[in-house]
């Protein structure tokens, strides 16, 4: 373009600010959005034309050209939805858009994702891994509790972190935590992870809190355990017992909802508990039938560790 400033630079700055204070999206989701659609404005800036003319030909030609720099077929994807993204955005409020007729952005396919399975631990994986922390210091009680939940409810380690002592009901067997878009939901947990945190609300925790804080996972400095420290302590326990895998805590998240389907439990009540806004995403882990409630799901959760045998005191 003519002047130094990028055509759409100052919409995107505002589009950004949409995604972060109202859809509430997060700062690694942010920095793509921010990433992928600067890297567009500044490819059609250098063929001089306006954000606000191109159409679906330029943007299918960007992203032919990211392919042939090696780009993968999932990132090209991505790309292709924040673009267009962006464009449903900026027709909604009102920009003027003005490409050739038939060329509107809105209308951007994207490459068709192949569908995988994602991988996940086998039963007797999960009872090694979660077997593996062993010790009375209150480090490896808490790791053990930390394992045992991650598992026990599929939750993210973004949502682990960040629950709160007021969050677990022991009585009821469930936590709550937030998700994706600030929404709020109940993850149900077994007998093995009410075990964990029982010890670790008696025997670790009190000796790792400093004061009055309210976040329930702890380091040894009585702060809020953090997500790479909880990477860690999962990856590492999955060396120690000679998972070949990388083992991180989305792989646990993934064995969890598969572990419940095989067992029964129905696809639709899966997806509430991995927080999953459409069925089609929680589909994956195949589509059963039926109805289910929390106590189809304890079932399913007792099943699923049925190897070892525990019992609330």
């Amino acid at each position: 373009m003519a002047d130094d400033k990028i055509s759409g630079e100052t919409e995107l700055r505002e589009y950004l600010d949409y995604m972060t204070l109202v859809l509430a999206r997060s700062t690694h989701t942010i920095r793509n959005y921010r990433n992928d659609i600067s890297k567009f404005l500044k490819y059609i800036d250098r063929r001089d034309l306006s954000f606000s003319v191109v159409g679906r030909v330029e943007a299918r030609s960007y992203l032919r050209k990211l392919k042939d720099h090696g780009v993968t077929d999932g990132s090209i994807r991505r790309i292709a939805i924040t673009i267009r993204g962006f464009y449903i955005w900026l027709d909604s409020k009102g920009y003027s858009l003005s490409s050739a007729k038939g060329d509107s952005m809105l209308r951007l396919r994207t490459p068709k994702a192949a569908k995988r399975l994602p991988r996940v631990l086998q039963q007797t994986d999960v009872d090694k891994l979660l077997s593996s922390i062993v010790g009375d210091d209150a480090g490896a009680i808490r790791n053990r509790a930390v394992l045992e939940l991650l598992y026990a409810t599929g939750i993210r380690v973004s949502e682990i972190t960040s629950i709160d002592l007021r969050d677990i009901d022991m009585n009821l067997m469930q936590a709550s935590v937030i998700g994706k878009g600030n929404k709020e939901r109940i993850c149900l947990f077994g007998e093995p992870a009410w075990t964990a945190l029982n010890r670790y609300f008696e025997d670790a925790r009190p000796l790792l809190a400093k004061g009055m804080q309210t976040a329930c996972f702890l380091n040894r400095f009585g702060q809020r355990l953090s997500q790479r420290s909880i990477q860690r302590l999962v990856r590492n326990a999955g060396i120690k017992v000679g998972i070949k895998t990388n083992v991180h805590p989305h792989l646990l998240r993934h064995s969890f909802a598969t572990h419940l389907v095989e067992r029964g439990a129905d696809i639709r009540v899966v997806q509430h508990l991995l927080g999953h806004s459409s069925p089609d995403t929680t589909q994956i882990y195949t589509a059963l039938s039926g109805s289910s409630d929390s106590k189809e799901i304890q079932t399913a959760l007792k099943n699923a560790r049925g190897s070892e045998n525990f019992h609330k005191p």
